[in-house]
């Protein structure tokens, strides 16, 4: 299948079906040259989108994608080193959670001081003065 196909049915642009493929995340199962040069997709290349995109939906970096698409394919890693690897993932994700309930709380008091300024300046100060810090 031609690019635009491949695009379609993955929800991905060409240009980036195209970096992925410089990047190595494709490789000759997944796209072949033709005589005129243009690149023709395999059903694989379908499925190996897809798991590319549920990676980065996780927050893998472009190096860990390449090193889970490698651990897939030549089945390296024991399921105890998935393990570990799946528990740091979860131990960042909760870190970067706690970063953002932090900016959250303080978008909140943000918006809590700003409309105490539009309808009560006094409570607004009292509001700052009260202020827990962190």
């Amino acid at each position: 299948m031609k690019i635009q196909e491949l695009a379609e049915k993955t929800g991905l642009t060409a240009y980036t079906i195209r970096f992925y493929e410089k990047e190595g995340l494709l490789d000759s199962r997944h796209v072949r040259r033709e005589n005129n040069n243009y690149r023709n997709y395999s059903e694989e290349a379908i499925e190996r989108l897809k798991l590319v995109k549920k990676f980065q939906g996780i927050g893998c970096s472009l190096a860990e994608l390449k090193e889970i698409l490698q651990d897939i394919d030549t089945n390296t890693r024991t399921h105890q080193q998935i393990i570990e690897w799946i528990r740091q993932k979860i131990s960042e994700i909760e870190h970067k959670k706690e970063e953002l309930d932090q900016m959250l709380e303080t978008l909140n008091r943000m918006v809590e001081y700003r409309i105490a300024l539009m309808n009560d300046p006094e409570n607004a100060n009292t509001l700052l003065m009260n202020r827990h810090p962190d």
